[in-house]
């Protein structure tokens, strides 16, 4: 048997079956592949949780018990997300949970419950648990309908109606919002109550709040300025370890300077790996508590039905399109784009993404989507199932990392929020702004999401202004029917949402 017959017989074995192996790749290249994918995204263990409780934890009580619970249900929803991906679909593409919309379920979920002393400042948090549980029983409805959506083929549907401005205007807007977040995060943007915001006070090298908690200064802005600046140099770097790294090398070098600036030693302890597991299993199942059901339909932990329509649709919608344009993107580096220029087999992918939505949920965090991380392991020469595979299983192993998570400061994530806002503003350079029909809708979803401190805001102005501009100039088609409906959803829950 010469060297092609065994090859042959190797791709055709069970084992190559099982991840749809194929010649023009090899078993340590997906393996190499599947490394590279996992360092390029493993940031979101840490990030997520500090997202999902607002960077709150350090509070301590329910909501750090929550921060722990998300930790394990990050890497959870994360193996079982991209275990989809290695054997439903085949395909080198890993998943976790979706930055922006992390956000987006502190602003809508948590933050609401938020308790303030007389300066504003947020102190702890009212009824966080049945919140938080409310809000997943969102995130599971918005999964099962992208489920239904992409099962039936409606995702292709809805995904062609909608106009291409807001399409590339939603992900440029949740990259200015969670930027933002970063930003604030970081103390390099603070509050002032003339202007609104301000550039944080440089002239302190710690500021401490009245409750002795660090609150700003010098010491955690150049922490992580000079941590988003590494980051931009790794990525920059001609090294392919420090470019596929340099989120997480980012992190790290924050972590290291905010130790050092402020003279303090990380702590942590190993009793940290039992406490998480004992949080997930209070908390990370919230969706089945009958508590959590009956906050989100009892028109006043989240709002009116409308409200909850209106966040159901713009977490599936955004679940929708990011993963559009990771599949997209993603497959034309591969070369997995059929004649029409479409992903082969997007089908399956966007089943594995509303899959891996509902699990999360299941599991106790947000919205679950394709990563465009992924890319990098595909750079690599992961073409099938098997580099997939590898990333769930580095997963898999850092649910035993607790206590080196615990030492990571909240400031140290910041650079990450910030550097992901630079690359998913690179959308909103292809909308058209010599057409305002365009133009204005793309500018006022980009524009709201972070003054606001809303997705959904954004979304719903940007559709609002886009169907009446169309309408009032002629030029509205039975395309804009589905983008007119949504504006009416949206429109309809501003009018009634105070009194419903």
């Amino acid at each position: 048997m010469d060297k092609a017959q065994k090859q042959n017989k190797f791709y055709n074995s069970r084992f190559g079956k099982l991840f749809g192996l194929k010649p023009d790749t090899s078993v340590k290249t997906e393996i190499i592949a599947g490394i590279t994918t996992f360092f390029a995204m493993c940031y979101i263990i840490i990030v997520n949780p500090n997202q999902i409780t607002g960077f709150y934890s350090y509070l301590g009580g329910e909501v750090a018990a929550i921060w722990q619970a998300v930790y394990v249900g990050t890497i959870i929803a994360a193996v079982l997300g991209t275990l989809l991906y290695a054997f439903l679909a085949k395909k080198p593409f890993a998943q976790a949970s979706g930055m922006g919309l992390n956000s987006f379920f502190f602003t809508s979920f948590i933050l609401p419950c938020a308790i303030t002393d007389p300066n504003k400042n947020i102190i702890g948090f009212d009824h966080l648990a049945t919140n938080y549980g409310a809000g997943l029983v969102i995130i599971l409805i918005s999964g099962l309908i992208f489920l239904i959506l992409s099962a039936t083929g409606l995702r292709s549907y809805i995904a062609k109606s909608l106009p291409d401005c807001l399409k590339k205007a939603i992900p440029a807007g949740i990259g200015l919002f969670i930027a933002l977040l970063g930003l604030k995060g970081s103390f390099i943007v603070t509050d002032n109550q003339y202007t609104l915001v301000q550039l944080g006070d440089l002239t302190k090298w710690e500021i401490f709040n009245q409750y002795g908690e660090l609150a700003g200064g010098a010491a955690p802005m150049l922490a992580a300025f000079l941590g988003f600046i590494a980051i931009v140099i790794f990525a920059k770097s001609g090294v392919k370890i420090l470019k596929n790294m340099s989120i997480v090398l980012g992190i790290i070098v924050s972590s290291i300077l905010f130790y050092l600036f402020t003279w303090t030693a990380p702590s942590f302890s190993f009793s940290a790996i039992g406490d998480s597991f004992v949080n997930f299993g209070k908390y990370g199942f919230s969706i089945f508590q009958g508590s959590s059901w009956a906050g989100a339909f009892d028109g006043v932990t989240i709002g009116s039905i409308f409200s909850v329509i209106v966040l159901v649709i713009t977490f599936c919608l955004v679940d929708m399109f990011d993963t559009i344009g990771t599949l997209y993107g993603a497959s034309a580096q591969a070369g997995m784009l059929d004649a029409n220029g479409d992903p082969i087999d997007i089908e399956k992918s966007m089943l594995c993404d509303s899959i891996a939505t509902c699990a999360g949920a299941l599991v106790g965090t947000s919205t679950v989507t394709t990563y465009v991380e992924s890319a990098s392991g595909v750079a690599e020469g992961g073409r099938t199932g098997l580099t997939a595979f590898v990333t769930a299983c580095l997963f898999l192993a850092c649910l035993f990392l607790t206590p080196l998570a615990s030492i990571i400061p909240s400031v140290a994530t910041a650079p990450a929020l910030i550097y992901v806002g630079v690359l998913m503003l690179k959308n909103f350079k292809a909308i058209d702004m010599e057409d305002l029909s365009s133009a204005v809708p793309a500018f006022l979803t980009l524009i709201l999401m972070p003054l606001t401190y809303s997705i959904s805001n954004g979304i719903a102005v940007g559709a609002i202004a886009y169907v009446l501009i169309r309408l009032f100039t002629g030029k509205y088609s039975k395309k804009d029917i589905v983008v007119t409906v949504i504006a009416l959803l949206f429109a309809f829950r501003y009018v009634f949402v105070n009194t419903l």
